[in-house]
């Protein structure tokens, strides 16, 4: 039996800020707009039975290169000083797809997909995935959530008469 390759995502992470209308509105404090994607796509991950890689520049801040494991199937990345994101996810989606792993970018840059495209990764643009992880919260929603129907009391109190619930109000303070 043929083994399923499990799929691996790089997001490019401020590539989707910038697209997402939910992550746009954000973008005046960046660091929750980083978590809320981060949250975004924790949830997806876990679900799909994906692994996810998110990459930020780091560009113009010192230091070295960060990893963060979110969770067993989530790891986000800064990359180290002088680095960018697109030249990070290129390498490594290279070297996920030479491991024989089935690989996506999500990115919405045109020379990024390219390249991505002939390392032999795929390419899902950003506003594509927005719509994929909609409907992966739509499932969720319909699977793990009860029906939004009306559920009515139905109290003694309000169907026996006055005379009933004295006595049984008077029968429930003696015990």
């Amino acid at each position: 039996m043929k083994k399923h390759k499990k799929e691996h995502y790089i997001i490019d992470g401020y590539n989707v800020i910038n697209s997402w209308p939910e992550l746009v509105a954000l973008r005046d404090n960046l660091s929750y707009a980083r978590d809320r994607l981060i949250d975004i796509m924790a949830e997806y991950g876990a679900f799909e039975h994906y692994d996810i890689t998110i990459v930020f520049d780091a560009l113009f801040v010192g230091g070295n290169e960060s990893h963060y494991e979110i969770n067993e199937n989530l790891v986000v990345v800064y990359t180290e000083e002088g680095e960018t994101a697109d030249s990070y996810i290129e390498k490594f989606a290279y070297q996920l797809v030479r491991e024989g792993k089935e690989v996506y970018v999500v990115t919405s840059d045109g020379i990024e997909q390219s390249v991505i495209l002939g390392a032999g990764a795929y390419r899902i643009p950003s506003k594509e995935m927005l719509r994929n992880v909609k409907k992966t919260k739509k499932k969720i929603a319909e699977e793990y959530t009860l029906p939004k129907h009306k559920i009515q009391r139905r109290e003694l109190g309000g169907r026996i008469n006055d005379d009933i619930a004295k006595k049984l109000d008077i029968l429930r303070k003696k015990q």
